[in-house]
């Protein structure tokens, strides 16, 4: 199996993609192959090269039939700028691969599902292996892509139709043509570094959002850490979900294991 690894938003460090191919090696031999595109540790700003060079380095390798997956390099920010550009660029070998990672991927994610592209899934990056625990995410991530064991998945997706966004994300790109179908799936979210009355206003628009309320119900990962502010809000994170879920007629199906640590589980999207 060859996975291509790519990074849509910040720069990859070679250290961690060198002990990542490693611990590949270690695990599964020659029988997997970890490719590694030269675009993940370049720099410009904020990202790894030019949105050009990230657009071109995702469709490369989207399009090579001899790459079985794509596995995300690292979040940060950055994968919104070229992925309509992306999408449009899309061929035929494109649609028979599996495309995993979370946070700002979820502009990819979100938009390879609205136009039915391959099998996008929520769950943990490369970068994870610099997490404590960082280890265990990776590998989960690397099992999961290479035997489809069961029991790295969320278990609530394990029988349902599921999604899963960091909600901020999810947030900014509702409206957008990268805005997926939402009806009949559990729709799960989670989020970092976000103080309470940031959650709570980014759950409002989600909400009130005509076609997510299409969906089955939405359950609320781990927002952890959540940092202090001048005021105390007053609500946790799970109440303010609930409030909104109240407040928009959306099913409050609870707590999903997914978030930005070492124990975020997989979310396949529907097929």
């Amino acid at each position: 199996m060859r996975i291509g690894i790519v990074a849509p938003a910040c720069p990859l460090d070679l250290a961690v993609a060198q002990a990542v191919t490693a611990l590949s090696a270690e695990h599964y031999g020659p029988s997997v192959e970890l490719v590694f595109h030269p675009q993940c540790y370049l720099n410009e700003g904020h990202f790894a090269g030019p949105d050009a060079a990230r657009s071109d380095a995702f469709v490369e390798l989207a399009n090579d039939p001899a790459i079985d997956a794509i596995w995300f390099a690292r979040g940060g920010y950055g994968s919104n700028r070229f992925t309509l550009d992306a999408l449009d660029r899309l061929e035929a070998p494109a649609h028979d691969k599996t495309y995993l990672g979370y946070s700002d991927m979820g502009f990819l994610l979100a938009g390879l599902a609205a136009r039915g592209v391959g099998r996008p899934a929520h769950g943990p990056m490369v970068s994870d292996l610099k997490r404590a625990d960082g280890e265990a995410a990776v590998m989960r991530a690397l099992d999961w892509l290479v035997t489809r064991d069961a029991r790295h998945v969320e278990p609530a997706a394990r029988a349902g139709r599921t999604m899963a966004f960091n909600m901020t994300v999810l947030g900014t790109l509702l409206g957008t043509p990268l805005e997926p179908d939402f009806t009949g799936v559990i729709l799960m979210l989670e989020d970092v570094d976000e103080m309470h009355y940031r959650l709570d206003r980014t759950l409002f628009g989600i909400s009130a959002n005509p076609h997510v309320r299409r969906c089955a119900g939405l359950m609320l990962g781990r927002c952890a850490p959540i940092p202090e502010n001048d005021r105390p809000f007053g609500q946790d994170e799970e109440a303010i979900a609930r409030h909104w879920c109240r407040t928009s007629g959306i099913a409050w199906l609870g707590r999903a294991d997914i978030g930005h640590d070492a124990n975020n589980k997989i979310v396949p999207f529907p097929a």
